[in-house]
């Protein structure tokens, strides 16, 4: 099992770890920064640093799986092509250092946030998410146009009004007696573990169950638009986002 450090604190930027598996799917650590892909956004890059200072160079992050395909409590560091002979040198109980790519993750953050502003401005079912450094989209199950003007507006007052953004938690029982808490049917909350992980966006604004690194005030976003509105089925409408 990975420490999942990023949980508590998105703005962690690196930690000392221990390396405890290097296999074919890349490298686990007894705990870690890095976001593996999951609830719609991207799994994180960045460096793991060796104790001589060299650096393994990290594409990408998952969730290990066992030999049948079925997610495990590990996190898997993804190294970059062309890295053999430095992952040669790891073996199993080296001290490593992690480190994210901060500017990619803070933009990562940012475009998160923004997707639970728009569940405010948009307040329907969602049936599909994606989140990127390079932009972030929205499916929502409605059958109504939107306004791409009007919404780029209504994300500007709410970054404007400086909402507080906050980390909190559930029980199974709570969600069961409000199942409206959940607003995208394509990736419903983990459970098992009795806590389920919440954001509050401003008291009223926003509150969902959410796995996800976050700004921690509205304000830190910065200018974020509506770039397209596109009807994918006559019950979706699609809104990608996109940095002003």
């Amino acid at each position: 099992m990975t420490q999942e450090l990023f949980r508590q604190d998105a703005y962690l930027r690196e930690t000392p770890a221990t390396l405890v598996a290097l296999d074919d799917q890349g490298i686990v650590l007894d705990r870690t920064v890095f976001y593996p892909l999951g609830g719609g956004q991207a799994g994180d890059s960045g460096v793991l640093l060796l104790a001589d200072g060299s650096a393994l160079a990290i594409a990408d992050t998952r969730k290990g799986k066992d030999a049948e395909g079925r997610p495990t409590a590990a996190i898997v560091h993804v190294p970059q092509a062309g890295q053999e002979a430095l992952l040669a040198r790891l073996k199993v109980g080296d001290a490593l250092r992690a480190r994210i790519d901060w500017e990619r993750r803070h933009k990562l953050m940012r475009f998160h946030t923004t997707t639970h502003l728009l569940c405010h401005l948009v307040p329907q079912l969602v049936n599909g998410c994606s989140i990127t450094a390079d932009y972030a989209r929205l499916d929502f199950i409605m059958t109504d146009p939107l306004d791409k003007e009007a919404l780029t507006a209504g994300i500007a007052r709410l970054v404007a009004a400086g909402h507080a953004v906050e980390v909190g938690a559930i029980t199974d029982e709570e969600l069961d007696a409000n199942p409206a808490l959940v607003k995208s049917m394509s990736v419903q909350p983990p459970r098992g573990s009795g806590r389920i992980r919440t954001i509050r966006i401003g008291g009223q604004v926003d509150f969902q169950p959410c796995g996800g690194t976050h700004v921690a005030n509205t304000g830190e976003i910065g200018a974020v638009v509506v770039t397209k509105i596109e009807k994918k089925s006559a019950t979706t409408r699609r809104v990608v986002l996109g940095f002003a």
